[in-house]
């Protein structure tokens, strides 16, 4: 198996790169080496012999190498920084998306065998959700730029697949946590703040629910589909669990200081923030995705003590 993955060394593209090189499978990687990209997973990556690098923007990218999958993890991803600044956003997001899909229109007709597309789309495409799940097939309502360039790629991807018979999956994860993910997440960004006696920016009041999955599950997810060979389908990745975002940062305080104070909310949190088009709840029903075996196995609480001992331990 020859995978093409482009966003490497990136929060989501690192965990992925090493699921499939884990798999003993080849794994071409590219990478623009943004300021969230992780160079130092090169020299992990360094040490299996099937792993090959380029540092390229996708919107740059001339040519192919043979491969089986083609899976773009590579995107602008944080919200507030689209709402700040969308240009980054759109060239990333919806150009680059065409410029991929437009190589493997020209690979399609020099008569080889075409890889697939794997797609990395967002929760976020749906808007937001009172009750119940989002389903692949509801219809998208996005709230930011940020949700709306991956939601425009998603609908270039499906109008390339019905016009030049290009072989898609699309995967929307919901919110990933990690050891290593950039500190403008809200998991990193809760432990830098308690680290320099900062508090801690919670939009809203901290009310907006999400859904979190560990990023080595969303690997594993995205393996399971490549090994189950299913193509031109979306699949949602959520794992199932969900909480509101202050009760994620009470549970970061807690296990930073060993107990959670009674005046937390004043000494600890900054609720003065609210974000633009605020999403009030995200939740995704990914039934589709476990039909094929896939079942989430990281615990939240249990990887949340081991991320926030690692930002205690390193400098951020």
């Amino acid at each position: 198996m020859i995978i093409y993955i482009t966003g490497c060394l990136g929060f989501i593209g690192s965990h992925v790169t090493k699921a499939c090189l884990d798999k003993g499978w080849y794994v071409y990687g590219i990478d623009k080496c943004t300021y969230a990209s992780n160079v130092h997973k090169l020299q992990d990556f360094s040490t299996y012999p099937k792993f090959k690098f380029e540092q390229n923007d996708i919107c740059n990218i001339d040519r192919l190498v043979d491969c089986d999958y083609f899976i773009n993890v590579a995107a602008e991803t944080h919200v507030d920084n689209s709402i700040r600044k969308s240009d980054d956003f759109v060239n990333s997001n919806i150009n680059g998306v065409y410029k991929i899909l437009e190589l493997l229109k020209t690979y399609k007709r020099e008569g080889m065998i075409v890889p697939t597309l794997l797609h990395f789309s967002t929760d976020e495409v749906y808007g937001d959700i009172s009750e119940g799940e989002h389903i692949e097939t509801d219809i998208l309502k996005p709230s930011n730029p940020y949700s709306a360039t991956k939601a425009a790629a998603d609908q270039l991807i499906l109008a390339w697949a019905r016009t030049y018979k290009i072989n898609y999956v699309i995967v929307r994860p919901t919110n990933n946590y990690g050891i290593g993910q950039y500190v403008e997440k809200l998991i990193p960004k809760a432990c830098k703040s308690l680290t320099l006696g900062r508090r801690i920016p919670l939009h809203n009041q901290g009310t907006p629910f999400r859904n979190w999955l560990h990023a080595k599950d969303t690997a594993s997810g995205v393996v399971k589909i490549i090994e189950s060979n299913v193509k031109n389908e979306i699949f949602n990745i959520a794992g199932g669990f969900e909480q509101s975002n202050i009760v994620t940062v009470e549970k970061i305080i807690t296990e930073y200081l060993g107990h959670l104070p009674s005046d937390y909310k004043e000494k600890y949190l900054d609720l003065s923030i609210s974000r633009e088009g605020q999403d009030v709840r995200y939740a995704l029903n990914d039934n589709k995705l476990r039909l094929l075996g896939w079942k989430p196995t990281c615990n939240f609480n249990k990887e949340l003590k081991e991320i926030v001992q690692f930002y205690k331990d390193t400098q951020i």
